[in-house]
């Protein structure tokens, strides 16, 4: 009798846990609630000269001049092959060729119809990007990718209705030097808008040369967690106080508004202040204000409490050990 009371307390209580677990790891979340760096002037022809850019655009060397010599246009005339996605710090998802080569939009264009107004030198200094062969990969929508037939009766591929072109001075894979040259150009989001950090969802990932793939909010920062924080049996924020104004609260982001993020225990929870905070894996997440632009990772290990967010909710440098 002693042994089958025993039993069934222990099967009593791994029940309550499992309850409790449960519901911290359900699916879900409370539904919640860009500028542009502009480049060089654009030149006499209003396409557009060499662009400053952003990210890892280099410099051209002297036989690459827009209109005269050839610059890279060996490469950039090639198929476009399977489109990817690249994640940019300052712009968030940005569509490249299989080349890893940046793809752009020119504001003179139309979608609604599709329209390419960029030819002659223009057409030199931004070779459009041939229809043929081209196809989606990872994170692209295959019913966005068109084609419109150009003034000299060629095919070119077209992303959401806008014709996409590369830029004969980005010279290897990541260039964006492109971006915002003349107030008209601007590197392609997968969805054939604008790139553009406001295009992220409200939480996704990214690569960080040291920190490896990490959580970011819907405008790029990165998300940590505080170690004396509880994630079971439900969330519990220590943070509080003046806490918070260098670590806000990231607010409740719906399921459907993330990307790569682990859908097991995303949801949001009510703070003993009454706030609304949004959790990885039960966990919850913050920004950090010394953080000033995407990419900047300057809360990673502050006070030996503060970490980075793996995809699947763990601390950066401490579940790794």
């Amino acid at each position: 009798m002693k042994t089958s009371w025993r039993n069934a307390s222990l099967v009593a209580s791994a029940a309550a846990v499992l309850v409790l677990t449960t519901a911290c790891g359900q699916e879900g979340g409370t539904s919640s609630v860009g500028s542009q760096n502009v480049g060089a002037t654009a030149a006499a022809g209003g396409y557009g000269g060499v662009g400053s850019g952003i990210g890892t655009g280099t410099s051209p060397s002297a036989s690459s001049t827009v209109g005269g010599g050839q610059g890279n246009l060996g490469v950039q005339s090639a198929s476009a092959g399977k489109l990817e996605v690249s994640a940019n710090a300052e712009l968030g998802d940005v569509l490249t060729d299989s080349a890893g080569l940046s793809l752009y939009r020119f504001d003179e264009d139309t979608a609604e119809p599709p329209k390419s107004n960029c030819n002659g030198d223009c057409a030199t200094a931004w070779p459009p990007v041939p229809a043929n062969d081209a196809s989606a990969g990872a994170g692209i929508d295959k019913a966005l990718l068109g084609e419109v037939t150009r003034a000299d009766g060629s095919k070119q591929l077209t992303i959401g209705g806008w014709p996409a072109y590369r830029y004969a001075k980005d010279t290897k894979a990541g260039d964006l030097t492109g971006q915002g040259v003349g107030g008209k150009w601007y590197a392609l989001a997968p969805t054939g808008k604008k790139a553009s950090v406001a295009s992220l969802p409200g939480l996704s990932t990214r690569n960080d040369p040291n920190l490896g793939e990490i959580v970011v909010d819907k405008n790029g920062m990165t998300v940590y967690r505080f170690a004396k924080d509880k994630a079971w049996p439900e969330p519990v924020s220590n943070c509080l106080g003046a806490c918070l104004e260098k670590w806000p609260v990231v607010a409740p982001v719906s399921a459907n508004d993330t990307k790569d993020v682990q859908k097991k225990g995303l949801m949001s929870f009510t703070r003993s202040d009454g706030v609304k905070q949004q959790t990885v894996n039960c966990s919850p997440i913050y920004t950090f204000a010394a953080d000033k632009q995407p990419g900047d990772t300057n809360g990673q290990g502050v006070g030996g409490t503060w970490y980075a967010v793996r995809p699947n909710g763990e601390m950066v440098g401490v579940s790794d050990k």
